[in-house]
């Protein structure tokens, strides 16, 4: 917090008026950033020119985009990484679930469409795309493996 403070050029006490500790703060900052990715990422969605199939691929690029310059994202993957930050958990958490509605949408419209057929439980599926989604973050980010 001495650091931020010196670097925001504001005094220690001001930034413990609003985050009553750095977790907080960092916190914040990563929530700001889930809701850029949110954003990005619901407009890929919610647009009524992509087929479902075009929407997935785009998803996918997107969010690799977004989180590629998300830098305390990122810090989130190294301490889930090297020594886990339980404090940070139900934001990761919840942007799972987030992103499973978003996803579930795009399959279910994709069904109507004829564009995808699903064989099985769908929420199987949204689990199985969460888990290739968190399991290339960590080849991508953190082993600097994004620009292959």
């Amino acid at each position: 917090m001495d650091e931020i403070a010196k670097i925001a050029r504001k005094a220690k006490g001001s930034l413990y008026y609003h985050f009553a500790s750095k977790e907080d703060l960092f916190i914040e900052v990563v929530s700001i950033e889930i809701v850029s990715l949110k954003g990005q990422l619901i407009a890929i969605t919610e647009d009524p020119n992509l087929r479902p199939s075009e929407k997935i691929k785009k998803y996918l690029i997107t969010r690799m985009e977004v989180l590629n310059t998300a830098a305390n994202y990122h810090e989130t993957l190294k301490a889930d990484f090297f020594e886990h930050f339980d404090f940070i958990d139900d934001l990761r958490h919840e942007l799972d679930e987030w992103e499973k509605n978003n996803l579930k949408k795009i399959i279910l419209e994709g069904v109507d469409h004829g564009d995808f057929a699903v064989v099985g439980e769908v929420d199987v599926l949204l689990d199985v795309f969460i888990m290739v989604f968190k399991g290339l973050e960590i080849p991508f980010f953190l082993q600097n493996k994004y620009e292959k």
